[in-house]
């Protein structure tokens, strides 16, 4: 997988924290540094350290699949794509949100935004991608998207919430149909 494949991977992973980071940005209204570096750590923190999990445990067993890997990577790719879709079109849910940046609050949200990035780190170890420096790329991309969420949110409100979420799965399950169909044709 090329570096334009992970930026776009990168960019679709970071859809959830950035919409929820939007959310922490309403809630706030009034940002500083110290938030804006918090909510991004950790996003991108969690963001990166799940593919390397998920890395990890898939490593033990890849070869043992090589020959399904790149339908495995599809499915779990359309999948984490379809329920980001999903999610964005059908949650009409108006919850006040809530600016808490605590540990018991932001801890729960990050690992919940980051679960998509652990099966993306299965698909990386069928696919042999070179997990550190994707994993850094996921992570620091979080980090500077969710920062931007939260600004965003400070200033326009949940309106680019659903858009972000929308954008993400599309990204997310174009990079699985490219992977199937690079696999298929050479």
């Amino acid at each position: 997988m090329g570096f334009g494949g992970l930026i776009m991977i990168a960019v679709g992973l970071s859809a959830d924290a950035f919409s929820v980071a939007i959310c922490k940005g309403l809630a706030l209204r009034k940002i500083n540094l110290k938030q804006l570096v918090t909510v991004g750590l950790y996003f991108g923190l969690s963001q990166a350290i799940m593919p390397l999990i998920g890395f990890l445990v898939a490593s033990r067993f890849a070869d043992l699949i090589v020959s399904v890997d790149h339908w495995i990577a599809f499915i779990l790719l359309s999948v984490i794509g379809g329920k980001m879709l999903w999610e964005a079109l059908h949650d009409d849910e108006e919850d006040e949100p809530d600016g808490s940046l605590n540990p018991r609050k932001m801890l729960p949200l990050a690992i919940a935004t980051s679960i998509d990035a652990l099966a993306v780190g299965v698909s990386f170890a069928f696919l042999k991608v070179n997990i550190i420096p994707a994993a850094t790329l996921i992570g620091v991309t979080t980090f500077i998207l969710s920062a931007v969420g939260v600004v965003i949110g400070a200033k326009f409100g949940a309106k680019y919430k659903r858009k972000a979420e929308i954008a993400g799965g599309v990204i997310i399950i174009a990079i699985g149909v490219k992977i199937l169909l690079d696999h298929l044709i050479s």
